[in-house]
């Protein structure tokens, strides 16, 4: 049965809002929730960016829904604070945290003032950072020189089990590397030729974890009003990369200045029709997919988290 998760965005809404959002997940009857973890929103309209690693003590606290969190070790954050932000949560919560680790986005990473480095650098540093992190759960005292540094470190308070590893993914290669240390692959709604050949990458380089869609979606009781919230909300989440990792919220603010309906429908799924969405993640979902999660783009969620926990949910646990 395949796994139906509500996608909290911290860059859209308020902590406090966000976490009667995911109780409210919990009692209409979804299965998981997954957030995301930024210093900064996509755009300046949406306006929030809580602290994720607070909100998680709290969400994971007041509801008995499995979490995950996407995050970017080595820069803002030491892969050591990860390592113990993440096991405390896991020692806490047994069997209900697990961590997407990713290569991050300038928006989120410049404020340390460090020199961006290319993306080839940016996967080493991660593939370091996943190593150190590992090591460190497995109780391991830690020392390490090479993109980061770590001296002498050891984590004092360990979970039974270490949380799961994941490895973002928008690529096949990308997918295919993650084989090859992560615990799974999470991707997001794309052509399904691409997720496709993203899900028998994976597999085919021996990956044998979870397989995880994240599906963006614009929904409100009438088109007018779906399209609205999208245009609102997510012009500037249309660029693939490296335009997305590379530039602030106040740059996409500008280039997304006249963005086209045609280019928001390629990210995002826009209808009123909550049973052609069902359909259309279903075919994504289908492909091989255990856990799929829906982020709906607005910034009110209450309508969505019920409107689909009645009609969505059932259909895409199949």
């Amino acid at each position: 049965m395949t796994v139906v998760g509500f996608h909290c965005s911290h860059e859209q809404i308020s902590p406090r809002q966000l976490l009667a959002d995911v109780q409210l997940a919990e009692q209409a009857g979804w299965d998981a929730a997954m957030c995301s973890d930024h210093w900064a929103p996509w755009g300046s309209k949406q306006g929030q960016s809580g602290f994720a690693w607070s909100w998680l003590g709290a969400a994971l606290a007041s509801t008995d829904l499995r979490l995950g969190c996407v995050n970017a070790p080595g820069y803002r954050y030491h892969p050591a604070i990860i390592a113990q932000a993440s096991a405390t949560l896991a020692q806490m919560f047994p069997g209900r945290f697990w961590v997407a680790l990713g290569t991050g986005e300038y928006s989120n990473e410049f404020i340390t003032g460090e020199a961006w480095p290319p993306k080839a650098e940016r996967q080493e540093r991660l593939l370091e950072c996943a190593d150190i992190i590992r090591r460190l759960h497995r109780g391991e005292t830690v020392t390490h020189k090479g993109h980061v540094t770590v001296n002498e470190a050891r984590l004092w308070t360990l979970p039974e089990k270490p949380p799961e590893l994941i490895q973002p993914a928008v690529s096949v290669e990308t997918a295919r590397q993650g084989a090859a240390w992560a615990d799974g692959v999470a991707t997001i709604n794309q052509p399904l030729d691409t997720l496709k050949g993203l899900v028998a990458a994976y597999r085919e380089a021996g990956g044998a974890g979870t397989l995880t869609l994240q599906v963006h979606v614009s929904w409100a009781p009438t088109e007018d009003e779906a399209w609205e919230i999208a245009r609102d909300q997510w012009s500037t989440n249309v660029f693939p990369p490296p335009v997305c990792w590379d530039l602030t919220t106040s740059q996409l603010d500008v280039v997304s200045q006249n963005v086209s309906d045609e280019q928001i429908a390629q990210s995002v799924i826009v209808s009123s029709d909550h049973q052609a969405i069902a359909a259309q993640v279903k075919e994504m979902v289908d492909l091989g997919f255990d856990e799929v999660y829906l982020h709906h783009v607005g910034q009110s969620q209450a309508q969505f988290i019920e409107t689909f926990a009645e009609h969505v949910v059932p259909q895409l646990r199949g």
